[in-house]
């Protein structure tokens, strides 16, 4: 499964250039295979383009503009809708495509308590005060 991206080589708008630029760079860095199909020098893919793009989202004036993108065969939107799909953190169900399967890497980890034993607690506070009594021994010692 290859998702397909109808673009313009020849795009004489820098908005279409910026379109197509997103919708392929965001591919890439996710890693989702794609083809990049060229309208602009190919008559075969224009044509196939235009003929695949169901009614309902055809412009009202004209032909659809790149980029348009299809899983395979099926068609998935254009730019706009890509766009939509990637800000709700939908982009693999709009593109038809099936989520990686999730890693076992998550491991319960027990929790933790905290416990403190009196006797523990205890045995320090008398070194400390062991310590403290030894520094005051010696520094009486000092002084004289």
């Amino acid at each position: 499964m290859v998702i397909r991206v109808f673009t313009a080589a020849l795009a004489g708008s820098a908005v279409i250039k910026k379109k197509q630029q997103d919708v392929v760079g965001f591919l890439e860095s996710n890693r989702i295979a794609y083809e990049e199909l060229d309208i602009a020098m190919n008559d075969i893919n224009r044509r196939w383009m235009r003929e695949n793009v169901p009614g309902e989202r055809r412009p009202v004036a004209g032909n659809p503009l790149p980029p348009q993108i299809f899983n395979e065969e099926i068609y998935c939107g254009d730019y706009e809708a890509f766009f939509d799909a990637k800000e709700n953190e939908a982009i693999l169900t709009f593109l038809g495509i099936a989520p990686p399967p999730q890693e076992k890497a998550e491991v319960e980890e027990a929790p933790v308590e905290e416990t403190l034993d009196e006797p523990q607690a205890e045995d320090h506070e008398e070194e400390a005060e062991e310590e403290t009594a030894e520094g005051d021994s010696q520094g009486e010692d000092a002084a004289e």
